[in-house]
């Protein structure tokens, strides 16, 4: 067999690949669409609750689930490598059911806030991208995990069309109720077709805390969890401007999701002719570099364009570049931190990394507005570049890790 042909068989998923990653992105696109439908309506729809006109007490109630998901994110990862990837899903499936059904019923703003910080609770991440990367080979792993990085894209993009719909029909009580079944055919998904975990026998034995301390303050560990705080700080941040530059443009609010869903749709694509070809032949730090340069000339674009009256041909172009980026950095991200881990520390080290996608979450949300105040839009957008300019620098020394070889060595 020649050196293409073996390359070309190496590359495809088998079975039991494709098995564990159609099941564990469809379990993420679920519970990303259950909690994304509730963003561009919460904030109107919580006004017809009783407390709902404290602006302070519906942001908390809006914000608890990120606030809770970092929090746990670490203590659901270690429980992830010490009890089994599949029972905490499994549990924290149950906590964004709950939630949702607490959220449902609530007669109140602080029942909404309590039912968000329930559904906070199922910090599942690490867990399962902990299981995925259990379940495939480092060679094909990046594929599995652009399925699930790119579930965040699509879901976000179809939540806006599909929220404000539902909001108008059967309100917030219909969207959690909707959460709560979808966390129930997620929880049916990881008991009847996701293939079964590595059994206790025939695990490795468990680190140290030595070892896992060892494997946690690596080097270009550590910057891959700059990165990813950046990240969803910059994707947050942006998103306090692009819906006001796109009002501007003459499209309407509700409108939005359809310049959204063609421009993350093609930049699945864009990412499909890139991201697998050029990690096969090691080009993966030359296009993760270019990906963030990439978000920087966005955020350069969006800075000029908010200084004239938008075009909303620019600004779809602009919008199909940064999810060209995104998706590339996010998918290569947590397959390149599950590579720097033994398989038995991988919860703790996504636990920690998933962590800081929350607080980039939360960072961003909060400084965006604060920013946006202070020095309008152009400076926002400004802002945002020089942060992707500081995390260019922190990525350039990086090493690209080909193989989990480099995990086997930290034992």
């Amino acid at each position: 067999m020649s050196n293409q042909e073996n390359s070309a068989v190496s590359s495809a998923l088998n079975s039991d690949e494709k098995r564990s990653c159609a099941s564990l992105a469809t379990i993420y696109s679920m519970r990303m669409l259950g909690l994304f439908m509730v963003l561009p309506v919460f904030i109107m729809e919580a006004r017809q609750y009783p407390g709902g006109d404290d602006p302070s007490s519906v942001g908390l109630a809006m914000g608890m689930y990120g606030l809770v998901q970092a929090i746990l994110q670490i203590p659901f990862g270690l429980a992830a490598d010490r009890f089994g990837r599949k029972r905490v899903i499994v549990f924290g499936l149950l906590l964004l059911g709950v939630g949702s059904i607490v959220a449902a019923c609530a007669t109140s703003v602080t029942g909404l806030a309590l039912g968000r910080a329930i559904q906070g609770g199922g910090a599942i991440s690490a867990a399962v991208t902990a299981l995925l990367a259990d379940q495939t080979r480092d060679h094909v792993r990046t594929k599995g995990m652009a399925l699930i990085g790119a579930s965040i894209g699509l879901m976000f993009a179809l939540s806006l069309i599909i929220g404000p719909l539902l909001a108008a029909t059967v309100g917030l009580t219909g969207i959690f109720g909707l959460s709560a079944a979808m966390a129930l055919v997620g929880i049916l998904i990881i008991a009847y077709w996701t293939p079964h975990e590595v059994t206790s026998e025939s695990k490795p034995e468990k680190q140290t805390l030595y070892q896992l301390r060892k494997t946690l303050l690596q080097s270009d560990l550590l910057r891959l969890d700059f990165g990813v705080f950046v990240l969803y700080a910059v994707q947050l941040a942006m998103w306090v401007g692009i819906p006001s530059l796109l009002t501007q443009a003459g499209v309407s609010s509700k409108d939005h999701g359809w310049v959204y869903l063609p421009a993350v749709l093609l930049s699945f694509v864009f990412m499909g002719l890139t991201l697998f070809r050029l990690e096969r032949r090691g080009k993966l730090k030359p296009l993760f570099l270019a990906s963030i340069g990439c978000v920087i000339v966005v955020l350069i674009g969006m800075y000029y364009v908010s200084q004239t009256t938008p075009d909303i041909w620019v600004l779809g172009g602009l919008i199909f570049l940064f999810f060209s980026g995104f998706n590339i950095l996010e998918a290569s991200q947590p397959s390149l931190a599950s590579r720097m881990a033994a398989p038995e520390s991988r919860g703790a080290v996504l636990g920690v990394y998933n962590t800081l996608q929350s607080l980039g979450i939360f960072a961003g949300g909060a400084l965006g507005g604060v920013i946006s105040r202070a020095v309008g839009l152009p400076g926002l957008f400004l802002a945002c570049a020089a942060i992707m300019v500081l995390w260019l620098w922190v990525s350039w020394p990086m090493k690209f890790v080909s193989s989990t070889s480099a995990a086997v060595d930290l034992k």
